[in-house]
């Protein structure tokens, strides 16, 4: 495991300047609320970004640090209770649309310590080709084991059933990069710090996003959109007005499937041991 200090970090983000800036996907504008991409309001992320379409949802990958920037996708009622009767495809592959130098390779997470996490999980989708597409490493970061299995699977749970409660929900997820020192796998793929996931309720008419440590443990935080534009340089909802993003909406608090309902506080105050001790035995194998 190598670590890029900040300054190489600035520079893997600011690498190939000569290169155009990638404009923000417009090929797929189902996806996207109000049918615009994530606006990356920080230019330097651009470099090195190319936009891709799925069938169930899009990204914005960045050769610089070797994983999207932001993944997109519109959940529906319908659409979820279809993917409750799709089977979980599990083939990981490397993302044949990038260029071998830009992109992460299996090997790249191999023995690494860190999971092949999705940003746009697998249990959205309602088909096996979506499965399929989901498991592509351009939906990939290195993600801490015990948050994957844990606190995050919860998030992506709170964030289905919110879903369903309100029959359509726009999200889009992502890295976050901050600190000094930020760790890279094989000196290629860097590992976020954090790892966040927005929500647009267009019922309502409200967004907000939660913020977690990349990281073992439970300690999560609510945001607005617009905290998060200023943490990270991306506008993931910019069709919305600033009423919308200044506030956060009330998010449900996350229950990974295992816990209590209870055992995981409300605003990521933190965690009983009861279900610190699942959670490590989860990961561990150790049933």
């Amino acid at each position: 495991m190598k670590r890029l200090t900040a300054s190489l970090l600035g520079l893997a983000l600011a690498a190939c300047m000569a290169a155009p800036a990638a404009a923000a996907p417009t090929e797929c504008p189902d996806k996207f609320a109000g049918g615009a991409a994530p606006d990356v309001v920080n230019p330097k992320l651009l470099q090195r970004t190319q936009p891709l379409c799925f069938s169930a949802f899009a990204v914005l990958h960045s050769g610089a640090v070797r994983t999207s920037l932001w993944s997109a996708e519109r959940l529906t009622r319908e659409g979820l209770r279809r993917a409750r009767e799709t089977g979980r495809v599990n083939a990981f592959h490397a993302e044949t649309r990038l260029a071998p130098s830009d992109r992460s390779e299996l090997a790249d997470f191999l023995r690494s310590g860190y999971d092949r996490g999705h940003l746009a999980p697998s249990a959205d989708f309602p088909d096996p080709v979506s499965q399929e597409e989901s498991f592509s490493l351009a939906n990939m970061i290195p993600q801490d084991p015990n948050l994957n299995r844990g606190l995050w699977e919860g998030i992506e749970s709170a964030v289905r059933t919110l879903a369903s409660r309100s029959g359509e929900l726009y999200v889009v997820t992502g890295p976050v990069y901050r600190g000094g020192e930020v760790k890279a796998l094989r000196g290629r793929v860097l590992v976020p710090t954090h790892v966040y996931k927005a929500v647009y309720d267009p019922r309502t008419g409200r967004s907000g996003a939660y913020l977690a440590p990349n990281a073992p443990g439970a300690d999560w935080k609510a945001l607005s959109v617009a905290e998060l534009t200023a943490m990270t340089g991306i506008d993931v909802f910019p069709a919305l007005p600033a009423s919308a993003k200044t506030v956060a909406m009330q998010l449900p608090d996350p229950t990974p499937h295992g816990f209590d309902r209870g055992t995981v506080q409300g605003g990521g105050e933190g965690i009983l041991a009861k279900s610190a001790h699942w959670l490590a035995r989860k990961v561990t194998g150790s049933w």
